[in-house]
């Protein structure tokens, strides 16, 4: 993986992990599922619009946006609007690395080389550490819903490499226009409309602008920019390799809610956090042939 690519998936990662105080912001104004159909509402109208439809097989477009857009963020909202910290849930959602690389190994026969697997590994036992530390503290069904989230990220890992795209940007719009229509659906039959109305009653008040700026953060940055420099690596790379970039999500994440929020993370967690970091840049070292040791001859 060269290092211009390495530095976008970094890039990518800074991105998403402040993504989670934007969402956090967010919630505190909106219900989860409405807060999610709207966050992809406002892109898929121009995407219809203005935007040429990608030239892949639909059924990759729909998996994109059902894994990536709908199944992901169902988990992430729920969990989070139950109470899982911010910065934690960062954390948990990068079980779609694990995911990932070991899907990508059963459905697109992808190589997982011993680094690769040492490397994840190694990361995934950073997120146990975390997940010991304050797993527990919140209930196990906030938990679970972010893990479920990292599912469906995993499976929109695949259905975008699958796409192979050469139009990231259009394929990132396009997967927008799957996901509201059962967001709003779901919304209404579990959150109700009296409370997806008494959310937009107050939402053009001055203490609603966290909301509305966190809502603009996660469109245009969290899912548009890092969306489509995400699928265009995904295209260009097995999902095993790229995969792993997104546990460093979670550092900035953990990082940023400890600065803005005051959760602060324990030495438990502060030390998986390293482990994450090292399994990451483990992995994503190439697997290239042993150098022949040298031989020394007598003068």
């Amino acid at each position: 993986m060269p290092i211009r690519h390495v530095g976008l998936a970094v890039c990518v990662a800074a991105l998403w992990g402040l993504n989670f105080l934007a969402i956090h912001f967010s919630l505190e104004q909106f219900p989860p599922l409405f807060l999610a159909g709207l966050r992809f509402v406002v892109l898929a109208v121009p995407a219809l619009l203005f935007v040429p439809r990608p030239q892949v097989p639909l059924r990759w477009l729909i998996g994109y946006g059902l894994g990536f857009g709908t199944l992901q963020f169902f988990g992430l909202y729920l969990g989070m609007a139950a109470g899982f910290p911010a910065g934690l849930a960062s954390l948990v959602l990068q079980s779609s690395a694990p995911f990932t690389v070991i899907l990508g190994a059963l459905l697109l026969r992808e190589r997982l080389t011993p680094r690769r697997a040492l490397g994840v590994g190694v990361a995934v036992g950073g997120l146990v550490l975390v997940g010991a530390s304050r797993g527990g503290m919140d209930g196990w069904a906030p938990f679970f819903l972010v893990v479920l989230g990292g599912f469906g990220w995993a499976l929109g890992n695949l259905a975008s490499r699958k796409a192979q795209t050469t139009r990231p940007m259009s394929l990132a719009l396009w997967m927008c226009v799957v996901p509201p229509l059962p967001m709003f659906a779901l919304s209404l039959a579990v959150e109700g409309p009296g409370r997806i109305g008494a959310a937009l009653g107050t939402a053009w008040q001055v203490q609603a602008l966290p909301a509305w700026l966190g809502l603009a953060y996660t469109v245009l940055l969290g899912t548009v920019v890092g969306s489509a420099i995400w699928v265009w690596l995904m295209s260009r790379h097995p999902a095993g390799v790229v995969a792993p970039f997104s546990m460093l999500v979670p550092v900035v994440g953990v990082l940023a809610a400890w600065l803005v929020l005051g959760q602060q993370p324990t030495w438990l967690e502060l030390a998986g956090g390293v482990l994450v970091v090292g399994g990451v840049l483990w992995a994503s070292r190439p697997d290239g042939p042993l150098r022949p040791r040298r031989r020394w001859r007598a003068v």
